[in-house]
């Protein structure tokens, strides 16, 4: 039984994918749950945050949002019965991959599939509806009425929120990092969204955006990451497509909320003292808090079922999926998630 873990040698060096054969499962505890897996999406590897909490290893488990079926059930086992359909995503902690075809989990990891739902959309929905809800929900509640801005709305996470902020009735603005990005998001919901083509540079989304407002500014600011320095100064690695901090500075409206995934954000005292001038806030999106910190497992538990599962069941979310892979090419495609080169979420299926 093949199992797919990434490798890194040395710090800053780019990480392997290496398959290794597993003969038997680890030893079924209690609360365990056997499941075969019947999908697994693929994530990027956050190294430097296994770091942080200190679980970094020489081999880390790849694939952690997987939907299977149920084969067997520890004696303790209270929420599910063989031949239930289930998701999860497997904990930051989990010593085995979510690319294998059988894995043992604490049934506290784990919730129902509706029966209706494809494998491939049940796995590949669930950390991006879990990051839109951590959002949209906990931290900067969409209502009817608030004015939301999606940076780069055509990635998979950017798509689910868009929906999400509109099942709301938010009015929704987003930007387009390219033309084919563009006409996705005009056909995924023509009523009541904005999209702003960056691609060619042209476009100045903080005015854009306070002119779609009627100057107001917008209410919700979900970034994809943001630009830090002047263009001398910029890294390399950054992308020319991002806004600069200032310029979501400048089109926060009155009260509004940053939500950012930028964790080296750096504010100067100009910066703080505009925020100040507004009653702004800024709020950083780790989805992965409800992993570290068990306080609140029913809160997440209830996320991932009838906030994510049901709303994808009833076709309110339509996750923004590549065709299932095969396992023999996982390696291939998780190189290629690794490196942040997939537009679209790669979901294996066994």
């Amino acid at each position: 039984m093949k199992a797919l873990y990434g490798q890194q040698n040395s710090p800053g060096e780019e990480m392997t994918f290496v398959f290794q054969e597993r003969e038997n499962l680890p030893p079924s505890r209690d609360h365990d749950v056997k499941v075969q897996v019947r999908a697994c999406a693929l994530s990027w590897l956050d190294t430097k945050l296994l770091s942080e909490i200190q679980l970094k290893k020489e081999l880390v488990p790849v694939g952690r949002e997987i939907s299977g079926v149920v084969l067997e059930v520890g004696s303790k086992v209270t929420f599910f019965q063989p031949d239930d359909e289930v998701v999860g995503i497997l904990p930051l902690d989990f010593e085995e991959s979510g690319v294998c075809e059988v894995i043992l989990v604490h049934e506290h990891y784990l919730v129902h599939k509706p029966q209706k739902l494809c494998w491939a959309a049940a796995a590949g929905a669930l950390r991006d509806g879990l990051r839109a809800y951590t959002a949209l929900h906990y931290l900067a509640p969409a209502s009817p009425g608030t004015s939301v801005l999606v940076l780069d709305g055509a990635s998979p996470f950017g798509t689910i929120a868009i929906q999400l902020a509109q099942h709301r009735g938010a009015k929704v603005i987003s930007t387009a990092h390219s033309l084919e990005d563009k006409q996705y998001l005009e056909r995924l919901r023509a009523a009541g969204a904005r999209v702003l083509d960056v691609s060619h540079g042209k476009i100045d989304v903080a005015e854009s955006c306070l002119e779609e407002t009627g100057g107001l500014g917008v209410d919700i600011v979900l970034d994809a990451g943001v630009r830090l320095y002047s263009a001398e100064d910029e890294p390399a690695s950054s992308s020319p497509l991002l806004p600069h901090k200032h310029d979501i500075i400048t089109l926060l409206g009155a009260g509004g909320r940053w939500i950012t995934t930028e964790r080296n954000l750096q504010l100067d005292p100009p910066d703080s003292h505009s925020l100040f001038l507004k009653g702004a806030t800024v709020s950083f999106l780790n989805d992965e808090i409800w992993n570290l910190s068990n306080v609140q497992q029913g809160k997440y538990l209830d996320i991932l079922w009838w906030y994510i599962m049901e709303k994808l069941s009833n076709n309110i979310f339509r996750p923004q999926l590549d065709e299932p892979i095969p396992l023999y090419e996982a390696k291939v495609s998780m190189e290629i998630v690794q490196k942040n080169q997939a537009r679209k979420r790669q979901v294996i299926q066994f």
